[in-house]
């Protein structure tokens, strides 16, 4: 994979200096015209010759073949538009758009043009999620209750108080809870169960943004509760209640840390099958279905993505968070 980033900001910082170690090259930079400082030290720490300040330029660099981007959630639909019209593969971070309208267009452009994209939310391709799918779920019974809560204080809620709007809080640039924290959690749970019959948000909303927010998914049978919040902090947890035991992680859903099954027999076992860095399985499942050809599971992943967008997108909607291009 010879990749080109879009973007400088701290995702970029954190998934960059594990690439190389994953078989993945970094052959390009972009950022803005602001942000030249920043190119040159992304390009310069990871060898790449490819500098730029238009995005448009870096989807046009036949050295590249697949765009990572990772820029505010409001441009993910124009670049990841820009990269597959332009012949290459893209890992979007996540949303994979502002709305299910735009995800679901870049899905159909996706497939039409043959080209890999992938979703970069982690969840479902972490270890112990697909233990917990695959092994664990089986052995409780009949599932009654699934809590899932991803609350974590935010630093820019400090800014957002204080009069100043950052992207993370703005509704004209697709921020809020439950398109970042929530859409783990609703990750999470529709990984697990699929869609929901009915869902429904009821956010705490500030200046016309939630802030953090309670989704409650309605399935046969049983009920989950998913709490987001960037308002306050509590310690993360992913709990499954069923007829003949539970499951539970304390750990944030895009880590999926270490899991202790509970039967009521009495017998407590706990498995942590983790890689040692949080992306890692990520993108090594990227690299393996691309150097395969595999679409097939690559569209799997990313009809389940838009699944999720739909999801989040009717509450979102219906809990009172309205975007500028939902009204397009």
């Amino acid at each position: 994979m010879k990749l080109g980033i879009v973007g400088t900001g701290m995702i970029v910082r954190m998934v960059a200096p594990n690439l190389a170690a994953w078989g993945v090259e970094v052959v390009a930079v972009a950022g803005t015209p602001r942000s030249v400082d920043e190119i040159d030290e992304l390009a310069d720490a990871y060898g790449a010759k490819g500098r730029y300040t238009d995005y448009h330029d870096l989807v046009a660099d036949p050295n590249v073949d697949t765009i990572y981007v990772a820029v505010p959630n409001f441009l993910h639909y124009s670049v990841s538009e820009a990269a597959l019209l332009a012949g290459k593969d893209v890992i979007c971070e996540k949303p994979l758009a502002s709305n299910f309208e735009e995800a679901s267009r870049l899905a159909e452009l996706a497939k039409k043009e043959g080209r890999f994209l992938w979703e970069a939310v982690v969840t479902t391709r972490q270890p112990n999620f697909k233990l917990v799918r695959d092994e664990l779920l089986p052995r409780i019974g009949t599932v009654k209750v699934v809590t899932v809560n991803y609350s974590q204080y935010s630093s820019r809620y400090d800014a957002f108080r204080a009069g100043e709007v950052l992207p993370a809080f703005d509704p004209a640039k697709a921020g809020g809870a439950i398109m970042d924290l929530g859409l783990y959690t609703l990750t999470y749970t529709i990984g697990l169960f699929g869609e929901p019959a009915k869902a429904t948000y009821l956010p705490n909303i500030e200046r016309g943004i939630d802030t953090s927010g309670i989704a409650i998914l309605d399935y046969d049978g049983f009920r989950a509760v998913n709490v987001c919040a960037k308002d306050c902090g509590a310690p993360s947890v992913m709990q499954i209640q069923g007829t003949d035991g539970y499951i539970v992680s304390n750990s944030q859903p895009n880590i999926c840390g270490a899991v202790t099954l509970h039967l009521n027999d009495g017998t407590e076992e706990t498995f942590d099958c983790s890689k040692p860095v949080m992306w890692q399985a990520e993108f090594e499942e990227f690299l393996h279905q691309q150097e395969e050809g595999d679409l097939v599971e690559c569209y799997r992943q990313l009809d389940q993505s838009l699944t999720v967008s739909r999801v989040q997108n009717t509450i979102r909607y219906e809990g009172g968070v309205v975007f500028p291009g939902d009204k397009a």
